[in-house]
């Protein structure tokens, strides 16, 4: 088989492994849907456990050439990784598209966001800093050194299936590390795509490898071999816990990003109009599939009623459509299933006696793929499950608040801590909530997505570790120091045998 054998047909994905394109060894395939029209648009591979291990294995045994590189060679494939995204931008888009669901505009975004990651942290290969320290003792020098773990594994979530990947691949193997990736068995095209282009970007064999397949056994075998030198996940709390459970045997380090349920506060200071505008992007985007997606707004009371219905409005306003068609705000669900948790959240919120303003509905048209209207409800209790549990969906509740202490104290009353966001104009108000939000991160007077350079992490249980920023690439390093003694005749004051101290 030829390496280029694997892309002749779009139906017929392979995965990689140590420099091959291959099919499951058990010859089973996992078919691809289009959740706009429930059509299958590709097959990828059901890989076998067996072929798991053998992609971990050639990571190991490549792992030694490639920390041996120098970083600023490393950044070199980073770097054309980066630049033969950009050349297929618009191919790459329109896959994502056509397997996430999410409208063209955000797929052309989430792909130069892909690029961008590997050039930023292409830009580290100078700047994998240790420390230099005064030794207790004269003529000693104390060394902290920054080593890779080895073996990488990726598991990342459907959501954005290019950008996550990139994120997790770009800082483990500028770091010197090797990798095998896993991604969605909803959304696999996007990574195999990414990790061809890294293979015509001239990665070494066995560096980069990408297995699709279940999560119970390509999964596990990654996260409980003793390879594993690190696993970093993108995905659920519920995920995070299994994983910690079956990581423990071996104890590999762990990034973990998880659920999240953010906070919207609106004051009656903000400048409104623009407090809007992002109050539907921060809800709505990636049709509310997005782990830092407003989960619920706080509205001040003083504002609520004319603040609400003016959402109201904008979200009627709202076009539902063919992602890849010009205009479209919302594409489908990713799934079925996706959309029928979401269904379920409406169910229980109009059983537990809260008023659906908009929405909560499948449309009527379009009349195929997995759309849902999105979904305003009100007089919603703090203590219900439409503010308690992450939804990840396009329903939003909004409960009316007094005072902005109060608004705080409501933020944090939560088992997650990704992302938060505030909009007011007061100084003392924004400093308050910088420090008094719990969250990870916090947008104020304005949305995301999160940024390169800042770090994207997690209080609670939303996660373990940090990706992005500085801070996220020292978590794909592993600290070593080094007492070096550089005495002429060295000697210390504490060795044995006692008898010879006076």
């Amino acid at each position: 088989m030829t390496k280029s054998s694997a892309h002749v047909s779009v139906n017929n994905y392979q995965m990689y492994i140590n420099g091959e394109w291959l099919a499951s060894d058990k010859e089973q395939k996992i078919n691809v849907v289009n959740p706009a029209n429930e059509r299958v648009i590709a097959s990828v591979p059901k890989a076998s456990r067996e072929q798991a291990k053998e992609a971990l294995e050639a990571a190991e045994h490549a792992q030694p050439g490639w920390e041996d590189f120098p970083p600023i060679k490393r950044a070199t494939f980073l770097f054309e990784t980066a630049k033969v995204i950009r050349r297929d931008k618009e191919r790459l888009a329109r896959l994502l598209t056509s397997e996430q669901g999410k409208p063209l505009f955000e797929a052309r975004l989430e792909i130069e966001g892909a690029a961008s990651n590997f050039e930023y942290y292409a830009e580290f290969a100078r700047r994998i800093e240790g420390d230099v320290l005064p030794s207790d003792n004269p003529r000693q020098t104390v060394m902290i050194l920054r080593l890779p773990l080895g073996v990488v594994a990726s598991i990342t979530p459907w959501n954005f299936p290019s950008a996550t990947v990139a994120r997790k691949l770009a800082p483990a193997l500028i770091t010197g590390n090797t990798v095998v990736t896993k991604p969605s068995s909803n959304t696999p095209l996007s990574t195999i795509e990414m990790v061809r282009l890294m293979e015509e970007a001239g990665f070494p064999k066995g560096v980069v490898n990408v297995v699709t397949g279940s999560g119970s056994d390509v999964g596990d075998e990654l996260v409980t071999s003793k390879i594993t030198g690190l696993v970093t996940m993108t995905g659920s709390t519920e995920a995070g816990r299994t994983i910690m459970s079956h990581s423990s045997i071996h104890l590999p380090k762990l990034i973990l990003e998880l659920g999240g349920k953010a906070p919207f506060i609106v004051w009656h200071d903000a400048d409104i109009p623009w407090a809007l505008k992002c109050a539907i992007w921060a809800r709505f985007w990636n049709c509310g599939q997005t782990c830092i997606c407003s989960e619920r707004m706080y509205v001040d009371e003083k504002i609520k009623d004319k603040f609400v219905p003016a959402f109201v409005r904008m979200v009627k306003d709202l076009r539902l459509g063919d992602p890849l068609g010009n205009g479209t705000d919302l594409g489908p669900m990713v799934s079925r299933e996706e959309r029928e948790t979401s269904m379920n959240f409406v169910r229980k919120a109009t059983q537990e006696g809260d008023r659906i303003i908009i929405g909560g509905e499948f449309p009527v048209t379009p009349d195929r793929g997995w759309f849902f209207e999105p979904t305003v409800i009100e007089d919603v209790k703090q203590k219900s499950s439409l503010v308690q549990d992450e939804i990840f969906g396009p329903v939003v509740p909004i409960l009316g608040v007094d005072s902005f202490d109060k608004a705080i104290d409501y933020a944090n009353d939560s088992k997650y801590g990704l992302a938060s966001y505030v909009f007011t104009k007061d100084s003392t108000r924004v400093l308050k909530a910088m420090n008094r939000i719990k969250f990870g991160e916090s947008y104020i007077n304005q949305v995301g997505p999160e940024q390169l350079q800042g770090a994207h992490t997690g209080f609670r249980q939303s996660g373990l570790g940090a990706e992005g920023s500085k801070y996220g690439l020292e978590c794909y390093t592993q600290l070593k120091t080094c007492y070096v003694d550089w005495n002429d005749k060295p000697a210390l004051p504490y060795l044995f045998p006692y008898r010879d101290k006076k």
